[in-house]
């Protein structure tokens, strides 16, 4: 047998001698084998599992704490709710839900919140993130991560303004890696077709159904600035200044809004303009009525594979809450990281040092 020792070195609760007494493997392997199976227990209980009541010993007041941030956050700026959403699905579809979105760039490396697409991000997301990890860091010092703290505020959230409950398991761990450059062709942009952001979900493992709910989820209380879609207003061809596909009285009214957008890049409009502060399925009507701002949104609607789910969704909030939560429950776990794979950040802007 090994040396018990070595037993516990591949267990993970001990170290290795600087020298090992002689083994004698004859008349067999059967040493060797052992060793390999030890350790390839001993890596996957390194990997450790997401679970509902993941802090539940480690940090009890978790829940309440992570209430006590939210909510009044979302009272004194109602845009939050919509701010942390994008933020968190930002996050998720990069490299999966790590928080590296989080990390701030220095002069060794460009991290992904300063990647173009990501500038626009709203400051009341990281501000909220920054109130929630300084709360509990004093409550229960290292113990709660950055990611979890992405993903359950938007959960919380999007219940806190109407929108579906969802299960979010906990124990994600913080990422190792933030980097611009992997943020291209993991978002899609304003102006793409469906032809470009179905298969930017299907290489994700997720549906068509799942990508159009999850757009309508952010777009029933997200807003856009209007250099996104000011093409769509103004100059838009040689015979129409506006694009014939906006309602007539909408599209004046977004001119009227934007007509210093170059001045004042930071004037913008609800994606809903009905009920902005409300999740529900007003996106997917106002589709069907001319009433959307962005380009790609106009796509769900002309598209054969997408128009279906619109209409579905315009017809009863119910199938597209259903549709939300599950695609929701999907994203919440993308990519995670968890035992040895990721760390739990002190600060959520910065990896931890390295021990040396």
């Amino acid at each position: 047998h090994p040396p018990a020792q070595l037993l516990a070195f591949l267990r993970g609760s001990g170290s290795l001698p600087r020298s090992l007494p002689s083994l004698s493997l004859a008349p067999t392997m059967a040493f060797p084998v052992l060793f390999l199976i030890l350790l390839s227990a001993s890596l996957a209980s390194s990997k450790s599992t997401l679970t509902l009541d993941y802090y539940t010993k480690t940090c009890p007041k978790f829940e309440q704490i992570m209430q006590d941030t939210i909510t009044p956050k979302q009272m004194a700026t109602p845009t939050t709710a919509a701010a942390t959403l994008r933020l968190f699905f930002h996050d998720c579809m990069v490299s999966g839900c790590d928080a590296s979105v989080l990390i701030s760039s220095n002069q060794f490396n460009k991290a992904e919140r300063d990647s173009d697409i990501n500038l626009s991000l709203p400051g009341d997301a990281f501000d909220l993130v920054v109130r929630a990890k300084t709360a509990l860091e004093l409550a229960c010092p290292g113990i709660v991560s950055c990611s979890d703290i992405m993903a359950f505020a938007t959960r919380n959230l999007i219940k806190q303004i109407g929108g579906p409950f969802y299960n979010v398991p906990l124990g994600r761990k913080d990422g190792l890696v933030s980097q611009a450059a992997k943020v291209e062709g993991n978002l899609a942009r304003v102006n793409f077709t469906m032809d470009q952001i179905i298969p930017m979900f299907e290489s994700k493992g997720f549906t068509i159904a799942d990508m159009v709910a999850l757009t309508g989820g952010g777009h029933t209380i997200g807003f856009a600035h209007c250099k996104e879609f000011s093409n769509r207003i103004f100059g838009y061809s040689k015979t129409s200044e506006v694009d014939p596909a906006l309602n007539p009285k909408f599209a004046e009214r977004l001119r009227l809004l934007c007509a210093n957008f170059t001045t004042n890049p930071a004037m913008a409009a609800f994606l809903d303009p009905i009920t902005s502060n409300i999740f529900d399925n007003m996106f997917f009507k106002n589709l069907l009525r001319g009433l959307v701002v962005l380009a790609s949104d106009q796509a769900l609607v002309t598209d054969p594979r997408t128009k279906p789910l619109v209409k579905k969704y315009a017809r009863d909030q119910a199938v597209f809450f259903k549709d939300f939560a599950k695609a929701m429950e999907k994203l919440s776990v993308y990519g995670v990281k968890t035992g040895r794979d990721g760390e739990v950040r002190h600060r959520c802007d910065a990896f931890n040092a390295i021990k040396t």
